[in-house]
């Protein structure tokens, strides 16, 4: 079932009730609060679990992890990755999308080490999808075919897996194993049965109607071959964590089979918590399986390998490839898609740089936090190594932070994060490091730097820097670093200070400053660099002016004098060097209030992209639709990412009104065209 986008037909829906608006509310509340929920009960049984665990023995757990094991994990990441090229090459073959195997590949790598390290498989993984196939012509709703078929795959696979742990493996799962072994089993046949029915049904009939929607089904030989990639894509997967994990110990009971249940189960709960790889929920859900038959020390060590693996490795790689892809796209044979490259908001850079940096941020602190000193000779040289260390740790935290900004596309956040990256290969060079180190950062800065249009939004710090809810974390952060300095004074702690409040029983204390400090820093970035409310300036002589100089802006101030609306304001962007003028249309026609651009973006060349997106912000921020009434089809491939048409005006040549499908007949009526 993997063709999606059947059209609705039918009348204007009719307003909902308040109770039902209520409710829908409600349900899209619900998996935010099922997420926080079982994130907060993550926490509580790591917490619970290495109460008692010591940093050292953490360490050894990871030393203890053989050189034959870390190349089978290795191996089996590869082959893991391999299999996911199978969910868009089927799916391009069923939607007949004309991409070649190659390139379908790329887009399932690209989108699932994407969707795996964010979370959100829905927005990050479509988006990335969205902006690789529409590079390459394919239409927008074959691209939606191609999301629902890659998403009824995972759960064709993960219902095979099930019917296979039910039948073969049902004591290990904690309630089901009290349950008769006839029920199980039946219960697993009840599976495949489903399976052998998705598979037989298209040789009987390929399309149903359902309700407002055709479903169209792949044929036999590709939907087995959606069961087949997907059972084993899950298979190969939990073979990596299971590779690293090594030996077990004697006498041990625990199979492959048994393993593979207790992994669907943890990352099926990371799935529905719905946070960035599930980190948290996979971690405690695997700890608390796993315990009868390993140490926690060791489990520990092989999840940070495992993450290592299939979460941080990939996501660079993936950075990079896009980096390279994105600079091919440009300046070789692709330019002609040069503005479908642009057109989709939450596009791969910027989600690649959002979760390469955060992941960056994260390391950096346990690397500084871990990694010997080198030798110093003089006071002055200690003095310098381990204030270099300190602040690697605070720029770790800091690009954690500096990461929500980017995710939404803020200027200032940008900026920080480059600067904070340089910085970072300065201390590094100071502190001697492995190649290594420097190479990781210089692939984030590369999935960064050739990317600046992409962030085109103004930081509340912006407009408001002595807020209280900016400055109130900030404090206590600063609060938090004079408590861990009082501390280190109190207990004399030595030189290498961090080292005590890491390693030493009775810094716990310390320990509780230092983590809280961290969080305030944390919390302080993403408060002063989250998007500001967008305000529009006053249609007077000063803005009419303004907007009258910029580039081809005669058009559009022919349509003002022409039309029956003044503008309620001009909508600069950040710059000022591109503009729209826009009016607010109250509902009389129309089911709700829109926001009508008259003359669309005009201004600089490079700066009308970011300035659609500055309209569309503005026009969501008001609780408006969008429309926009412009000369020539500029900016199509934008306006076609929100989901608005391209309509051509029947007695003006060359003019399009552009919105959504379901308006267009009203605003040609409300506007006289």
């Amino acid at each position: 079932m993997a063709d999606h986008s059947g059209v609705p037909s039918g009348g204007d829906a009719s307003p909902l009730s308040p109770m039902k608006v209520r409710l829908r509310q409600l349900l899209t509340r619900l998996p935010a609060l099922v997420g926080l929920v079982l994130l907060v009960f993550a926490v509580w049984v790591i917490w619970r679990e290495i109460q008692h665990l010591s940093l050292q023995q953490v360490m050894g757990g990871l030393h203890a992890i053989p050189a034959s094991a870390l190349w089978k994990g290795a191996g089996a990441t590869v082959l893991s990755y391999a299999i996911l090229s199978f969910y868009d090459g089927l799916a391009c073959r069923h939607v007949q999308a004309g991409v070649s195997w190659g390139r379908s590949a790329f887009v399932a790598f690209c989108s699932y080490v994407l969707s795996h390290n964010l979370g959100c498989a829905a927005i990050s993984g479509t988006a990335v999808r969205y902006r690789l196939y529409r590079n390459w012509g394919v239409p927008g709703v074959k691209i939606a075919s191609i999301v629902a078929f890659c998403s009824v795959t995972y759960w064709l696979g993960m219902v095979g897996l099930v019917g296979f742990i039910l039948m073969t493996q049902p004591a290990i799962i904690p309630y089901v194993r009290q349950t008769p072994h006839w029920m199980t089993t039946l219960g697993g046949g009840g599976c495949f049965v489903l399976l052998l029915a998705y598979v037989l049904f298209p040789c009987w009939k390929r399309e149903i109607r359902l309700y407002k929607w055709t479903l169209t089904f792949p044929s036999w030989r590709i939907g087995l071959g959606q069961i087949i990639s997907s059972m084993a894509d899950m298979s190969v997967t939990a073979l990596i964590a299971w590779c690293v994990l090594d030996t077990l110990p004697k006498d041990s009971s625990l199979t492959f089979g048994g393993f593979l249940a207790i992994y669907v189960g943890a990352y099926t709960a990371g799935l529905l918590a719905n946070v960035p790889g599930g980190l948290g929920v996979f971690d405690s859900t695997m700890l608390l399986a796993l315990s009868p038959w390993f140490p926690v020390p060791h489990i520990m060590a092989g999840i940070l390998v495992f993450r290592l693996f299939y979460y941080i490795i990939p996501l660079l790689l993936a950075g990079v490839m896009f980096a390279g892809h994105e600079l091919l796209a440009r300046f070789g044979r692709t330019v002609q898609y040069s503005q479908s490259i642009r057109s989709s908001e939450a596009d791969f850079s910027t989600i690649a740089a959002t979760g390469s940096q955060a992941m960056l941020g994260m390391v950096i602190v346990v690397y500084a936090l871990l990694a010997s000193l080198p030798r110093f000779h003089s006071f002055w040289q200690g003095v310098i190594l381990q204030g270099a260390a300190l602040l690697l740790t605070l720029i770790g935290v800091m690009l954690v932070g500096l990461s929500f900004g980017l995710i939404q596309r803020v200027v200032l956040a940008w900026r920080l994060s480059v600067g904070a990256l340089f910085a970072t290969l300065v201390i590094l060079a100071v502190r001697q490091a492995h190649w290594v180190a420097f190479v990781v950062v210089l692939a984030v800065l590369l999935v960064l730097l050739p990317f600046r249009k992409n962030y085109y939004r103004q930081a509340y710090w912006r407009v408001e820097p002595f807020s209280p809810f900016i400055l109130a974390p900030f404090s206590l952060w600063l609060c938090g670093l004079a408590g861990v300095s009082w501390i280190v004074r109190q207990r004399h702690l030595g030189h290498v200070w961090w080292r005590s409040l890491i390693y030493d029983a009775h810094t716990a204390v310390g320990r509780w400053f230092l983590g809280g400090a961290a969080l305030c820093c944390v919390l302080g970035c993403w408060l002063a660099l989250r998007r500001t409310r967008i305000h529009i300036r006053p249609w007077n002589m000063e803005a009419r002016v303004q907007y009258g100089c910029l580039e081809e802006s005669s058009l559009a101030l022919e349509l003002l004098c022409k039309s029956l609306f003044v503008p309620d304001g001009m909508l600069p962007d950040a710059t000022g060097k591109a503009a729209c003028a826009v009016v607010r249309l109250e509902p009389f026609l129309l089911s709700e209030p829109v926001l009508l651009c008259l003359g669309g973006a005009v201004g600089s060349r490079g700066r009308r992209a970011g300035t659609v997106w500055r309209l569309r912000d503005y026009a969501v921020q008001e609780g408006c639709r969008l429309a926009v009434l412009q000369y020539g089809a500029r900016q199509a491939d934008i306006y076609a990412s929100f989901g608005l048409g391209l309509f051509s005006l029947d007695h003006e040549d060359g003019w399009f009104l552009v919105c959504l499908p379901e308006d267009y007949q009203a605003l040609k009526v409300f506007l006289g065209l």
